[in-house]
């Protein structure tokens, strides 16, 4: 039985009948490889009717791989032509295949009324960040997510408190979720072949910190935190404390060292230094 799978003349005779030239603006790099794509349905460890949502499925490499594990498939696609075609390409490979399409841009996603639990994605490489955090906000059935992305955005999603690439993404994906690497992925499984590596990252679903500041609050800590990376809490707090003698009385009141940098606190840290600003208020 011939697989239901796209291989790269595959990939390449959809691209060509449907006039489709991968846009660097729109981050579409293809995967063709089979064993990557099981390799990625596998790590994603999935239920088995469990429902998934797929961002930037393009010509419809993973989509396939994810229906023939039997999992059924909401496909976000922004281009009109890929979203177009995607059900006819299903259809034509695995018919039946439990597929839902939305033409829609995933920022700008309200949400999602099949209630998808999990998410599995060959993100764009310019987005990935922004999406990750937007369907971790507005999709609230999502348990887990595995993401496929920029090697070095994988890294910073991933990343603990006090590593060298710590920052912003990794403090935000923490309110939401455990975020660990799944594993690497080679340039030479993508069409065209991008110019750097990707890596997986798993995301398991958890409460925030108990905390009585809001997402949006701690989140404006964080943001005032990394501006400039290298200076002390202190001195980077001070315009969201409104001095700073104000950020330290926080940071302290917080129990956070004052000449400690963001890179070394917690999202629960910065729920903490968060919830001075509401005392003080």
């Amino acid at each position: 039985m011939a697989s239901a799978l796209l291989g790269p003349a595959d990939i390449r005779a959809l691209a060509d009948a449907l006039g489709v030239r991968p846009t660097k603006k729109l981050g579409q790099n293809f995967l063709h490889d089979a064993n990557t794509i099981r390799r990625i349905v596998r790590t994603a460890e999935l239920d088995a009717v469990e429902r998934v949502l797929e961002v930037g499925p393009g010509l419809g490499s993973l989509t396939l791989g994810l229906l023939e594990a039997g999992h059924p498939v909401t496909a976000v696609e922004i281009d009109p032509v890929l979203a177009s075609a995607l059900p006819t390409t299903v259809a034509a490979r695995l018919p039946g295949a439990p597929l839902t399409v939305l033409r829609a841009d995933a920022l700008a996603l309200p949400s999602v009324d099949a209630a998808p639990t999990a998410l599995v994605a060959n993100l764009p490489y310019n987005v990935a960040v922004p999406v990750v955090l937007h369907l971790l906000q507005t999709v609230p059935s999502l348990r887990t997510a595995l993401v496929l992305v920029q090697a070095e955005v994988a890294d910073r999603l991933a990343a603990p408190p006090g590593s060298r690439v710590y920052g912003v993404p990794s403090v935000k994906t923490a309110w939401y979720a455990l975020a660990s690497r799944a594993g690497a992925v080679s340039r030479t499984v993508f069409w065209p072949v991008p110019n750097v590596d990707s890596g997986l990252v798993r995301l398991v679903r958890r409460d925030p910190p108990a905390t009585s500041a809001s997402r949006a609050e701690v989140f404006a800590v964080v943001d005032a935190a990394f501006t400039q990376r290298r200076k002390m809490l202190r001195s980077s707090l001070a315009g969201w404390a409104g001095s700073a003698a104000a950020a330290e009385s926080a940071l302290r009141a917080a129990g956070v060292d004052p000449s400690a940098r963001g890179e070394t606190l917690s999202v629960a840290d910065f729920a903490r230094i968060a919830e001075q600003r509401i005392v003080s208020g």
